[in-house]
């Protein structure tokens, strides 16, 4: 029996499934939403790579290419990542008034140091108050867009901040939360606490609440739903070198478990080369596409049996021409791998989060924190 789950109410746009690709720097750029939308006919939400607002109120360069979509986007989301409620409300009316997307999520929850160390992602809910006038200047400003909010339990088991966060968001109109089960402190080590994502959303049954954390299947996914009763799912590196999950998901959440994919590497492979050239017709060029490339070459060929020498080959590819000789000198009938649906990406811990001087001494003390602490370029 498919999974009672309601469809998901972002704002105006309903999400059926309920299942969110959710950002990763250098990720999920236009082609690799591309790849997931197909996968999934359609269904589910695919949020861009997490936009700093500064950079964007800027116009940088690079910026402004990872906010373009694609025409068969919809709807379009953006995901902000800013500390100074100024620079945030002007970014978001920007987005808002030029049409830019359909859908802001604002990231609370990076533990990334570049980004905590600024008093942003994960280490921002603990000054409530900056947190409460950053949501107050976002979704004053974005009019009749959604804004969403993604974060953390916590910094660490003795700063915890997500049930405070959560009614501060419901108090200030956010439509949605997505909450990762992990402290900034666990950064993507341990096992993530799926019992916070329940208690979440027995604080705030207000508005839907979204699990994250150890998806890496589709089973994972109807599990989580079943045992937090959460609204749906966010899903991040689960889906590294598997777009295809998205079809998982979609057929999990809808009853059909004999539809979860099992592809051979013969098919692994085309996925990998349709990648690759997205990314080039992305970028502008073909050879630069392949060298963005290599980063998931690893990913799609978790567990398959490809040898060392032939990895470290395929990873330093640089044409389509050679990625593709390179992969049919493989076995490409083999089978899909026992054991390849498990964790791939960062799994490691980091016990410090590195964070601006005195940042715990107050959670109400948000002197300090202002314009100067916006990173000037994308990334997280």
């Amino acid at each position: 029996m498919p999974t009672p789950v309601k469809p998901l109410r972002i704002g105006p746009h309903t999400v059926t499934p309920p299942v969110v690709l959710a950002p990763m720097a250098g990720i999920t750029n236009a082609p690799f939403r591309t790849l997931c939308r197909e996968f999934s006919e359609g269904k589910g939400l695919f949020v861009s790579e997490m936009i700093t607002t500064r950079a964007l109120v800027e116009r940088n360069e690079k910026t402004m290419q990872l906010v373009h979509f694609d025409a068969t986007e919809k709807p379009r989301s953006i995901q902000l990542y800013g500390v100074d409620p100024a620079t945030v409300g002007k970014a978001v009316r920007m987005i808002a008034e030029e049409d830019l997307a359909d859908h802001i999520d604002l990231n609370f929850g990076c533990p990334v140091p570049k980004v905590t160390r600024k008093g942003g992602g994960s280490a921002l809910p603990y000054k409530r108050p900056l947190l409460r006038a950053i949501l107050r200047e976002a979704v004053s400003g974005a009019g009749d867009l959604p804004v969403t909010m993604k974060m953390r339990i916590g910094i660490d088991d003795d700063h915890v901040t997500y049930l405070d966060a959560g009614r501060i968001a419901v108090e200030e109109g956010v439509t949605a939360i997505a909450l990762h089960g992990r402290t900034a402190a666990q950064h993507y080590g341990g096992t993530a606490d799926w019992d916070a994502i329940a208690r979440l959303k027995e604080h705030v049954p207000e508005i839907p609440v979204l699990g994250n954390g150890d998806i890496w299947s589709a089973e994972d996914a109807v599990r989580m739903v079943r045992q937090t009763g959460c609204d749906g799912v966010v899903v991040g590196r689960g889906c590294l070198g598997r777009p295809w999950l998205f079809a998982d998901l979609v057929a999990a959440f809808e009853g059909r478990e004999a539809d979860i994919a099992r592809p051979t590497l013969r098919e692994v492979a085309d996925v990998m080369v349709r990648h690759a050239t997205l990314l080039g017709e992305w970028i502008g060029d073909k050879s630069r596409g392949v060298i963005d490339f290599r980063k998931h070459v690893a990913w799609y060929l978790k567990g398959f049996a490809v040898g060392s020498e032939m990895r470290k080959r395929l990873a330093i590819t640089s044409s389509l021409a050679e990625l593709r000789a390179g992969l049919d000198e493989l076995d490409l009938d083999q089978a899909w791998p026992v054991g390849a649906d498990g964790p791939r990406g960062r799994t490691s811990g980091n016990n410090r989060v590195v964070l601006p001087d005195g940042w715990l001494k107050d959670p109400y003390d948000c002197a300090g924190v202002g314009e100067d602490a916006e990173l000037d370029t994308s990334g997280g």
